[in-house]
């Protein structure tokens, strides 16, 4: 019970993942304040200054808002792709000065090992410099972080299959978004190839990959306004039972609150 996994906050005013073994603290995005990270932290028994640093996934401001602040308080590396450190730098004061020695670039589709920690980022469809998602490998569990996707390809599936645990986007309602109040060009965005997954497709993606060493599934990022948590449950088990996958009872399904600490996993 070494592999821990909670989130912090998951939602489009901020977005922050913890990670754990016996050996490493992580976290995914920091979307939100330095000071609501460490507080969120804090409702977990984890030390901020414990952490030993912050993947990023995409430049976005609902991923990176507090990235810098944390960096610079606890001395924490930050680690970004190329393109997605040139977006962040980019910012100007969103992120800050931040030390180079904690200025690590990765590659997408090439593991890393963080001490007793295997991380994979992946390519994902998304609207942003060089977005990715990550997968984690730990004392063979493993862990995938599948949000802010525009659409689902076989590159991602092939990522998270066989995972014990998956945060996956299930960002809106089709129809709560068609007919809600956002502009015209906010319901193109979000629909299109490099948007956000909805309900639906979250179901789709989740019944192929489905195998009976899933233990928990936790849907993510969802909009505040096109979404609530129950519709989002219960498409998604729509979408499982038409699979022919009875959830009840073999995996926990489950739904990431959008600005507060969700259920504390380990496996």
């Amino acid at each position: 019970m070494g592999f821990k996994f909670c989130s912090i906050t998951s939602g489009s005013s901020g977005n922050c993942i913890y990670i754990g073994t016996p050996k490493v603290n992580i976290l995914v995005d920091a979307g939100i304040s330095g000071t609501k990270v460490q507080a969120g932290l804090e409702k977990i028994g984890v030390n901020p200054a414990s952490l030993h640093g912050i993947l990023i996934t995409h430049e976005h401001i609902d991923h990176i808002k507090g990235v810098g602040i944390l960096s610079r308080r606890f001395d924490l590396p930050l680690l970004a792709t190329a393109k997605t450190w040139e977006a962040m730098e980019a910012m100007g004061k969103v992120l800050g000065k931040i030390a180079p020695h904690n200025k690590v670039v990765i590659e997408k589709d090439k593991d890393f090992i963080l001490k007793d920690l295997v991380i994979h980022p992946y390519p994902i469809p998304h609207d942003a410099a060089d977005p990715v998602g990550y997968t984690f490998v730990h004392s063979n569990k493993k862990i995938s972080i599948a949000t802010d996707l525009g659409h689902v390809n076989d590159q991602i599936k092939d990522n998270i299959r066989e995972s014990n645990l998956i945060l996956l986007e299930s960002n809106h309602d089709i129809d709560m978004l068609i007919n809600g109040s956002y502009p015209y060009y906010l319901k193109r965005r979000i629909l299109s190839n490099f948007g956000h997954l909805c309900n639906e497709a979250a179901g789709k993606i989740l019944a192929e990959v489905f195998h009976d060493k899933l233990e928990a599934v936790i849907l993510g990022h969802l909009s505040k306004e096109n979404n609530y948590p129950q519709l989002a449950l219960n498409s998604v088990k729509k979408q499982l039972l038409s699979a022919g996958i009875e959830q009840d009872g073999r995996f926990e399904l489950t739904v990431a609150k959008r600005e507060d600490v969700s259920e504390f996993f380990s496996l």
